[in-house]
């Protein structure tokens, strides 16, 4: 018999991974070119020239034994956590030191060992809605309670107002995701500003530290000069999670890391405490082999232009199809309202087109669904003609 806490987890097993293995289903049906996937957020941009050559010159070079052996520091090497402080000192104005950097399994591993470091039982952690649904699964991972902020659909910027009422004593920790999954909405410098305004006060109200976890695994994903605030210059309790996943097209390979300033209340117990949680969660340390790469190809991107493209083809062909969405400013998604108050009948009906799309109730926001627009620019074109037939069961 499986845990009892596992049975709720198994029962909300991720809607995304069933919608795409349906995908993997049904080409087997009627082939891959005839059905169209939007279900994953899985990078088909390659990764960068640059990662190919580190790769080879870094196996060229490096002591194999040395290599791919435990890191001194669960931490991660520390050459490696010294060069990502120094990009981002220059990127963005900051002064962290190799010290403050945490190498991570990727964002997800980042956001579990950070979870783990700061959440005794019963602590609440608030997200906005729509959220990551995995956000739920890594509070409940440390019997945390996760505290939604309910959606503002007009432009889904976070509801500040409702954000101040739910703050309590109890709360831990506010996770934000900028731009954000499923909307791709960037937040504007004026609500990083006021959010952080209200989490200060309502620190000096209940004398107690509130986190502010960033997850930023789509900061490299703006379109049309979009600008993203980095976060923790606003607000001294900040601490980032950020992952290579996408910005170097390399999901599967597990690799990011945790910024964990000096200015975070008792910065250098938390420093500690994420480097035993690393160990004890299993991780042990980030993928050694990928430390070095990604330290090798900081000012590397993947081309955006790719995305870009998809972007406004998709948007603009199911605008014309009469679908309402909001234009994404960043990430690779589109947030599409369902012409019927149950989305999950919509992604049935979709599914008759072999269109593939998930339900935004799995992102705490019913009533719209979500498309991952990652894929080929060929699949957003030889879309449009099933989603125009599908409008016509609801327009």
């Amino acid at each position: 018999m499986i845990a009892e806490k596992m049975k709720n987890m198994v029962a909300n097993s991720s809607a995304i991974r069933a919608m795409f293995e349906e995908g993997n289903r049904l080409a087997e049906i009627y082939g891959a070119e005839n059905v169209f996937d939007f279900s994953l957020g899985n990078p088909n941009v390659p990764a960068p020239e640059a990662v190919k050559k580190a790769i080879q010159d870094i196996l060229e070079e490096e002591d194999p034994v040395a290599l791919h052996g435990y890191t001194n520091s669960n931490c991660g090497y520390a050459d490696v956590r010294e060069a990502v402080a120094d990009s981002l000192n220059a990127r963005f104005g900051t002064g962290f030191e190799g010290k403050n950097i945490v190498m991570t399994v990727g964002a997800a591993g980042g956001l579990n060992v950070i979870l783990k470091s700061l959440i005794n039982p019963g602590d609440e952690v608030i997200a906005f809605a729509p959220y990551f649904g995995e956000y739920r699964s890594y509070t409940n991972n440390y019997d945390g309670v996760l505290v939604e902020i309910s959606p503002n659909t007009a432009d889904f910027q976070p509801k500040l107002e409702e954000f101040e009422q739910k703050i309590t004593p109890k709360t831990k920790a506010v996770i934000i995701n900028t731009p954000n999954n499923p909307t791709g909405i960037v937040y504007s410098e004026e609500t990083i500003k006021k959010l952080a305004a209200i989490m200060e006060a309502k620190q000096k109200e209940y004398g107690t530290d509130i986190f502010l976890i960033s997850d930023e695994p789509y900061r490299e994903l703006v379109y049309d000069g979009a600008e993203i605030p980095y976060l923790t210059k606003y607000y001294a309790n900040t601490i980032v999670g950020y992952s290579y996943s996408k910005s170097l097209s390399l999901p599967g390979e597990r690799i990011g890391y945790l910024v964990i300033p000096d200015e975070v209340a008792d910065s250098e117990e938390v420093l500690s405490a994420a480097n035993v949680a690393t160990r004890i969660l299993g991780f042990v340390n980030a993928p050694t082999l990928q430390q070095k790469i990604v330290a090798k190809c900081l000012d590397e991107k993947t081309d955006i232009s790719y995305y870009d493209r998809n972007r406004e083809a998709l948007y603009q062909g199911l605008r014309d199809c009469g679908f309402e969405c909001i234009k994404p400013e960043g990430a690779f998604y589109l947030f599409v309202k369902s012409p019927v108050a149950d989305e999950k009948e919509f992604c049935a009906a979709a599914k008759k087109y072999n269109l593939l799309i998930v339900p935004g109730s799995s992102f705490a926001c019913p009533g719209y669904v979500r498309l991952a627009y990652c894929v080929s620019y060929e699949t957003i074109v030889n879309s449009l003609p099933k989603f125009r037939e599908l409008a016509k069961e609801y327009f």
